[in-house]
């Protein structure tokens, strides 16, 4: 399972939070899939060249995770179902 929106993480060697705000996206330039796309918190969005893709096993510490309700737990089994590299 995948952390939700709003979930808050440190990856390992990092000393800046993160703040997840997407799931499973594509970096256009390789067409690689990543599970997270994050902002650093707690600034949050200023632009794409402050948004940082990375995968579920880069993450060290989960600070706080976000909001989960039918919803999500509904939208967790769809991304199950996508796979791991496009």
């Amino acid at each position: 399972m995948l952390y939700p929106i709003g979930s808050i993480v440190l990856l390992k060697g990092a000393n800046k939070k993160l703040c997840i705000y997407g799931r499973k996206q594509i970096q256009l330039s390789t067409n690689t899939l990543y599970d997270y796309i994050g902002c650093i918190y707690p600034e949050g969005f200023i632009d794409e060249n402050n948004s940082y893709l990375f995968n579920h096993s880069d993450i060290d510490t989960v600070i706080y995770e976000g909001f989960k309700n039918y919803e999500e737990v509904e939208f967790q089994n769809i991304l199950s179902s996508i796979k791991e590299s496009v």
